[in-house]
């Protein structure tokens, strides 16, 4: 009888420099290049404190939603104004902005996509590890990627505040309806970001990954397909909503200083 080995603790070792044949490093430089350009952008924005909403049209950038503190420009805060005066370290959404990026820190495509770029850990499938030890995310501070199920609850919040938004740049004073290409590009943001938050691995294990029969919950059945359908292009909408984020605040920031004019439709 064969004997069963007791599991190793050590990495999986691959003698060989890769095994690939094709240019796999196109893929951490990409994501080395995409985030480091997109943090420093999101920075800059945030921590500008200007040219986020625009009264004529109600347009709030998604990056100062929701803007909760005191000096918050008149009509941008649309729940209230309960933080006094901020130091110019913090963003005015100092609310959402926490929980939204650890929302996406911890996002399994997220870790996948940074553990490679910045770290090498591992650089690529079949290409040999640099690093001796491997701890996983069990100590500090990676297991706090086990948080990650709280904070996909903490986005549903801003996404539906962000839904909100959109909506309202829908509307003019009287409450009637009116339509610009900011409204336009602001629901395309809302909608890409419901997609990403729908289609979070989180979402499909809260809709039906604790079933054990899911012939007896055929509504959660039909909702835990519909969202693993999503599942499978959570990789993409990741990305894609790096890309509208930015559209939707450059766009407000654009017409919040003046620089071009919003086309109106209706």
């Amino acid at each position: 009888m064969s004997t069963v080995e007791a599991p190793t603790k050590k990495r999986a070792q691959i003698t060989a420099k890769t095994l690939r044949t094709d240019n796999w490093l196109n893929y951490p430089i990409f994501i080395v290049v995409l985030f480091t350009a997109w943090v420093g952008y999101a920075t800059f924005r945030s921590l500008m404190g200007k040219y986020y909403w625009v009264e004529e049209y109600n347009y709030l950038t998604p990056f100062y939603s929701p803007c909760v503190s005191s000096e918050c420009v008149e009509g941008s805060a649309h729940f209230g104004t309960f933080l006094p005066e901020l130091p110019f370290f913090i963003p005015l959404a100092a609310v959402s902005l926490p929980f939204l990026l650890l929302f996406r820190l911890t996002c399994y495509y997220y870790r996948k996509a940074y553990y490679r770029g910045y770290w090498a850990s591992p650089p690529a499938c079949a290409v040999r590890e640099p690093h001796k030890k491997y701890t996983g995310e069990r100590r500090f501070p990676l297991i706090g990627q086990n948080l990650h199920r709280y904070f996909w609850a903490a986005a549903v919040v801003v996404s539906l505040i962000n839904t909100y938004d959109a909506l309202l740049a829908f509307t003019d004073a009287d409450g009637g309806f009116r339509m610009g290409l900011g409204s336009l590009i602001l629901l395309g943001n809302v909608i890409l970001l419901w997609g990403y938050t729908l289609s979070c691995h989180s979402c499909r294990h809260i809709v039906g990954g604790r079933l054990k029969s899911f012939s007896k919950h055929p509504i959660r059945y039909r909702a835990w397909t519909l969202v693993s359908r999503l599942n499978e292009r959570h990789g993409q909408y990741a990305l894609i909503t790096l890309g509208s984020l930015v559209v939707a605040d450059l766009y407000v920031a654009l017409v919040s200083g003046g620089v071009i004019s919003d086309p109106r439709i209706i």
